[in-house]
């Protein structure tokens, strides 16, 4: 069985943001050093990242709007979301490391992947950046995969705010099946449960709104009931997580309450709804540095603790 892998690239601290903001390079600093710290990263694959091609970008987003951020002067896009000199390498960067984590799993390299990145994504829509997110790293991972051959793509998201960019992409598209739970009503204020998809993309949408100071039991029958049914209905070739851990107790940006066994729960139950098929998590929100470190080590010790990881790494359930 192959390997769990891990991408992450230096480029993506190059993606700076104004003091106080929360989706800051420290982010990913606090992870990687907790990741050493524990020795956990000893044990994944590193997966090179490379940068999306346009055309990667194009499939899901317009051209207009891929040029203007990449020619943009540094600046804020709304009140929350900021372009620095560096950010369109960094974002150029994430979505191409999803890319690159597929075609690893394609190439029987690993069989599930984390990447480590940001700019996160999930908000971005076809034309519009918003929510910290520039381009829609998740999005055009699934349009990467169908490319690779897997037809149906499955995308699970956990952040604690609704990826209204991933649901605008496919909304009307029955090829990719949209799972998310989100606290309800919080920003962007999409998500509802009657939000379910349009046209042919009827029912391919499935939104489990949650309401503030929900935890680990409503989580638990969301991934532990709901997206097995939603998974075996739809037949997924690949999934792609957008791995969200703002859902902790205690984020600052919203007021869901999961625990460190909550989030083990989680990743526990999608990589069991997903059986055998390639799973790649891509990093979007948590932004309590100290949590975020602990919440994707634990993502990492069930992936390793799995099939995809067991062979390699006999003794990772000793790391702690």
């Amino acid at each position: 069985m192959s390997a769990v892998g891990f991408v992450t690239d230096p480029v993506f601290q190059a993606h700076e943001t104004p003091p106080g903001h929360p989706e800051s390079p420290r982010r990913l600093r606090a992870v990687l050093d907790h990741l050493g710290q524990t020795g956990l990263r000893a044990h994944l694959r590193e997966v090179p990242a490379r940068p999306a091609a346009r055309a990667e970008l194009l499939a899901v987003h317009d051209a207009a709007h891929v040029d203007r951020i990449a020619g943009m002067a540094p600046g804020y896009l709304d009140p929350d979301t900021y372009r620095s000199p560096g950010s369109w390498e960094a974002a150029v960067g994430a979505a191409g490391a999803v890319c690159a984590a597929l075609e690893a799993c394609r190439e029987g390299l690993a069989h599930q992947i984390f990447c480590l990145v940001r700019p996160p994504g999930h908000h971005a829509e076809h034309a519009r950046a918003m929510g910290f997110c520039l381009l829609n790293n998740a999005a055009v991972g699934a349009r990467h995969a169908q490319r690779l051959g897997w037809g149906r793509v499955m995308v699970v998201d956990f952040d604690v705010h609704h990826g209204n960019g991933t649901q605008e992409i496919f909304y009307e598209d029955d090829s990719v099946l949209y799972f998310s739970t989100h606290e309800y009503p919080h920003y962007p204020g999409t998500g509802a449960a009657a939000e379910r998809g349009r046209g042919r993309g009827e029912g391919f949408t499935r939104n489990l709104p949650l309401p503030a100071g929900a935890g680990d039991a409503e989580m638990a029958r969301a991934y532990g009931e709901l997206l097995p049914a939603a998974a075996a209905a739809f037949a997924p070739e690949c999934c792609i997580v957008s791995a969200g851990y703002d859902l902790h107790a205690g984020d600052p940006l919203a007021s869901l309450a999961v625990s460190d066994a909550g989030v083990r729960r989680i990743v526990h139950d999608v990589l069991a709804a997903c059986g055998r098929i390639p799973v790649v998590f891509t990093l979007e929100g948590g932004y309590v540095p100290a949590s975020l470190a602990r919440c994707v080590g634990i993502t990492l010790e069930e992936m390793l603790a799995g099939p995809a990881g067991a062979a390699d790494c006999p003794g990772i359930g000793a790391v702690v």
